[in-house]
């Protein structure tokens, strides 16, 4: 094998999953035996499951705008849904309010200025929501000392950047990125109080929040080897195995399930597309300058591996730098992994000619093992470090691209393993504490 042809396997392993590199029938087994001591060493052990794989796609797929998931997707949600708790209140109550209150507390709170969790607040207050989040707006909300009114329910109330309150990054709440939001009157007696966490991947709860009125899985499985077990007893591949249980769960028809599908595609090819046409430095405290489109270029002056290289380079590099400067971006499975199924989706999309249909399968069986990690570990770099975020997305681009070609279950298992194993041990400390 020529360097040309090694560089180009070796771009492409942690994201194929070596499938070029696997013997026939070669599969992911387990943790040997022996490593566990006191089994027969020809047995692998399996992990059991840590529950069943309730959330959906849509779930997991969510777009909003960046730089990051925990820090401006979910806060835009959460203050959308307080918005909306708030227009639901009695008459007699809303008419009591004055002014609306939140308090910041983890890394919501120590690294919250740098990633744009006020703006995202502030917008979620004045209406907007995260698909179709006006980043103009965002960006003119480092304004924080100019005070924009909102009406909810007709009753008029200000924001701005004295509506944060940047508290302490230490704290006993049950989890680490947590706000309280409140509706004050006017000598600052609680009308309304809501205590929301955002728990990674733009997910979020709230303090006493009732179980979601929801159908239940077709397919019951809480990790790989269960799925694979269903995928074998139906009959049926992966992808369509997750699009009855999207269908079950949120009770909506296939129409529906593919439009969210080409949403996330749709947001995710337009993110590189945009991104190679930027230039200039990115917004924020260092001068750091956009670099997707120069490199970009220059792999169009290459040949072979390094062509290949750079242009797959360079499409991840225009979505993060679209997240980093608070554009539309997709958690895949959380922003800060925003560039890397993009990068493999454009490159499939616009290089490879793979059929819509097709990518909705690979996408599908992307959801699948992006769930399966975050129902039996984390997708949050703040819990788990880099390999949460990162190893995740390369694990889920693998099956993406394995199933969008045709692969079977099996291989399509290997491929999200073997990425995932590319990420061990990597780690990251957001905070700058490692407390």
């Amino acid at each position: 094998m020529d360097r040309r042809d090694f560089l180009k396997l070796s771009a492409m392993a942690p994201v194929s999953g070596g499938l070029l590199l696997l013997p026939p029938g070669a599969g992911a087994r387990g943790i040997a035996a022996e490593a566990i001591g006191g089994r027969p060493a020809d047995l692998c052990y399996q992990l059991p499951s840590n529950g069943m794989v309730a959330s959906t796609l849509k779930d997991l797929f969510k777009v909003g705008p960046g730089p990051s998931s925990s820090h401006t997707v979910a806060p835009i949600r959460i203050a959308s849904n307080f918005r909306a708790a708030v227009a639901a209140l009695p008459a007699d109550q809303l008419a009591r309010a004055q002014r609306i209150e939140v308090t910041l507390f983890g890394s919501l709170s120590v690294t919250g200025k740098g990633h744009r969790t006020d703006r995202a607040i502030l917008a979620g207050l004045l209406g907007q929501q995260p698909e179709t989040c006006d980043t103009a707006l965002m960006d003119a909300l480092q304004d924080t000392t100019q005070a924009r009114t909102t009406q909810i329910a007709g009753k008029p109330f200000d924001v701005s950047g004295a509506t944060i309150l940047w508290d302490r990054g230490e704290h006993a709440f049950p989890y680490v990125n947590t706000l309280i939001m409140r509706l004050l009157a006017g000598d600052g007696s609680r009308i309304f109080e809501r205590e929301y966490y955002s728990t990674g991947g733009g997910f979020y709860s709230w303090k006493g929040e009732p179980p979601p009125d929801r159908g239940q899985p077709v397919h019951r499985f809480g990790n790989m080897t269960e799925l694979r077990q269903r995928a074998t007893a139906t009959g049926l591949p992966l992808h369509r195995i997750m699009l009855d249980n999207e269908q079950a769960i949120m009770g909506v028809g296939e129409q529906e399930v593919n439009d969210h599908l080409d949403l996330v595609i749709d947001t995710m090819n337009q993110g590189v597309a945009h991104g190679l046409t930027e230039e200039g430095l990115l917004p924020g405290p260092f001068a750091f300058y956009r670099k997707a489109k120069w490199i970009n270029e220059k792999a169009g002056e290459a040949t072979g591996a390094e062509a290949f290289i750079g242009e797959l380079s360079s499409f991840a590099l225009a979505i993060a730098e679209g997240n980093a400067a608070g554009r539309l971006a997709v958690t895949a499975p959380t922003l800060g992994s925003a560039g890397v199924m993009p990068a493999v989706i454009y490159m499939m999309n616009h290089r490879m000619q793979v059929p819509r249909a097709q990518l909705r399968q690979g996408l599908m069986a992307a959801g699948a093992v992006g769930l399966i990690c975050k129902t039996n570990a984390s997708v949050v770099g703040a819990e788990m470090g880099c390999q949460a975020e990162i190893g995740v997305a390369s694990a889920m681009a693998a099956a993406m691209l394995a199933s969008a070609t045709g692969a079977p279950a099996q291989v399509t298992e290997n491929a999200a393993t073997i990425a995932l194993e590319h990420h061990l041990g990597m780690t990251c400390d957001p905070v700058g504490d490692s407390s």
